[in-house]
């Protein structure tokens, strides 16, 4: 085992106290792994220096099948390398073959996540697909198991804002406290939803958007209804322009839609990044 303990050999002796036991409370990564084949031999190299940047949120337990192929067969491990993930006691997953560095950081991602970001991550694949109401599924059940955390009640504020639900969505915001990490996006996403409610649908915008391509109030409508519908490239495109067409059109509104669409899809966000230094470019 190292200074750090994250990185510890697995016995069948071994294996109930120091991966059952241990796994209650912080996953574990159990490597079957021998130095004769090259590609465990490298797994074993990238998953001991990955393992270190996770500040014990998850250990990796070593299984020498040269040495000993007790545990190998009982697990039926059918060749190296093979990874076993052990959660809370059980096997919750696992993944055979040589792996690329990439699959092996998103796997060590997804188990140090938060439950709130795991949440975040089911929730955005529900939304990706239009499927809200799993979506709100997901979130009334974290509600009622953790009625005091905020985080859950602003994702329930953003979905359902993307539901129409504005009144309810409302509600929720009210209840929580504005300092609440991540509350400023459903409350840009209200109010861009309250914004568009008395504008056409986008399809008529763009209608007129062609006849009068220089008409500026089309393209803020645009702006409102294409973050609505959440086509956010189409939004800022229109709000670039808005910008280098006229800076003092209702007050420099191109730049600070541009601001808010940037805040409502966060620091991750490439195209919030893309036309950020678009901004930046053209007012500098």
């Amino acid at each position: 085992m190292n200074d750090e303990g994250l990185v510890f050999n697995v016995t069948t002796q071994t294996f109930q106290q120091d991966v059952i036991e241990r796994s209650q409370q912080v996953p574990i990564l159990l490597l079957f792994w021998a130095d004769q084949v090259a590609p465990a031999a490298d797994t074993k190299l990238q998953l001991e220096t990955l393992v270190t940047r996770y500040a014990g949120k998850v250990l990796l337990g070593l299984v020498n099948v040269a040495e000993d192929q007790s545990l190998a067969q009982h697990l039926r491990v059918q060749g190296v390398p093979s990874i076993r993930v052990v959660r809370g006691g059980q096997i919750v997953d696992q993944i055979d073959g040589p792996q690329p560095e990439t699959a092996l950081r998103a796997l060590l991602d997804r188990l140090t996540l938060s439950p709130a970001d795991q949440l975040r991550d089911q929730l955005q694949t529900s939304i990706d697909s239009g499927d809200f109401q799993s979506a709100m599924d997901l979130l009334q059940q974290a509600v009622n198991e953790q009625p005091q955390n905020q985080a859950f009640r602003v994702e329930l504020a953003d979905v359902l804002v993307l539901q129409g639900e504005l009144d309810e969505a409302q509600k929720v915001l009210s209840g929580i406290p504005e300092e609440t990490d991540g509350f400023e996006r459903p409350k840009l996403r209200l109010e861009f939803a309250q914004e568009a409610s008395g504008m056409a649908e986008i399809g008529a915008l763009m209608d007129q958007h062609q006849q009068a391509p220089d008409d500026l109030e089309v393209r803020y409508q645009l702006v409102v209804r294409g973050v609505v519908q959440r086509d956010y490239e189409l939004a800022l495109g229109h709000a670039m322009a808005i910008l280098q067409a006229d800076r003092e059109f209702r007050d420099d509104i191109g730049r600070t839609m541009m601001i808010r669409i940037f805040l409502l899809l966060g620091k991750g966000s490439e195209l919030a990044s893309s036309y950020r230094r678009r901004m930046f470019a053209y007012m500098h």
